[in-house]
């Protein structure tokens, strides 16, 4: 049984696939309360405010205190428990999205630098209290998603993976940024994959190569799960038609769009669509 635990659960706002904020909230918790060993479905973001405790994945087992924060990554195995002498309190964020993954690299953080430092003067327990005001009034839900993107893109400026000098951002990276904006901002044009390896200047082997190593699939498979990820958003506009929603997302052709987008979501678009219609009533 814990002193004080606080969730807030986010509702999901239409069309919001690039990055979402799930839930977030704070435990204090007793001498050996412990979560796991377990999966999760979603990136969260610890950060600890008070106490020490132990964080463990992948093998290793991580020692933290006040200032510190460790992150979870989806479906990976972590247990993690307060100290007996002197536990410890903390926040969590979690959040999804396709662009999840990408902005934590940027922060150095992933499944093999799961551990951070943000100092006891760091951003985490301001944003925290942000998002707590924000759900007390309207429009929390759209305040609290900005209130997100401010607290990665400063824990991308300051935060530093525990024990080490953050690496500057290598060149393979920034190709691979470069190709996911060029693909954000022009998914709904005839683009081929040429024409993304074109963009940054690269060979398209060697590019679909780079996105093999980062998101563990191929560009091709990357830009077709981004194209079906922004028509199944799309396809909750009734007003919008099949063939509409194909055009929008790169498709001139609706058949074969429909046989995509079965393939990559499970269901046709008009199921699709039907079953969105049938969950909302």
């Amino acid at each position: 049984m814990t002193r004080i635990n606080v969730d807030y659960y986010m509702p999901a706002l239409q069309g919001q696939t690039d990055l979402r904020l799930h839930f977030f909230g704070m435990e204090e918790c007793l001498p050996s309360h412990s979560w796991g060993p377990g999966l999760r479905d979603a990136y969260i973001l610890h950060y600890v405010h008070s106490g020490t405790g132990t964080f463990t994945t992948g093998g290793t087992t991580y020692r933290l205190g006040a200032g510190q924060g460790f992150l979870i990554v989806p479906d990976m195995l972590v247990q993690y428990t307060a100290d007996e002498s002197d536990p410890w309190t903390y926040t969590w964020i979690g959040f999804q999205g396709v662009l999840a993954k990408t902005i934590l690299q940027r922060a150095h953080l992933n499944a093999s630098h799961p551990v951070y430092e943000a100092g006891l003067d760091g951003g985490f327990p301001r944003f925290y209290g942000q998002l707590r005001t924000a759900m007390e009034g309207p429009g929390g839900d759209v305040l609290s998603q900005g209130i997100l993107y401010g607290l990665l893109g400063e824990l991308i400026r300051d935060c530093r993976s525990s024990g080490e000098t953050p690496r500057p951002t290598t060149s393979k990276e920034a190709y691979v940024r470069k190709a996911v904006g060029y693909i954000e901002s022009s998914y709904s044009q005839r683009i081929s994959i040429q024409d993304i390896a074109r963009s940054v200047g690269l060979d398209r082997t060697y590019l679909s190569g780079l996105f093999k190593d980062q998101f563990g699939v191929s560009l091709q498979a990357f830009l077709l799960e981004y194209r079906m990820k922004r028509a199944a958003v799309l396809l909750h506009n009734l007003e919008l038609s099949v063939s509409d929603v194909s055009r929008s997302v790169g498709y001139t052709d609706p058949f074969l769009f429909s046989k995509m987008f079965k393939k990559t979501i499970g269901s046709s678009p008009r199921a699709y669509r039907e079953q969105q219609i049938s969950s909302a009533n």
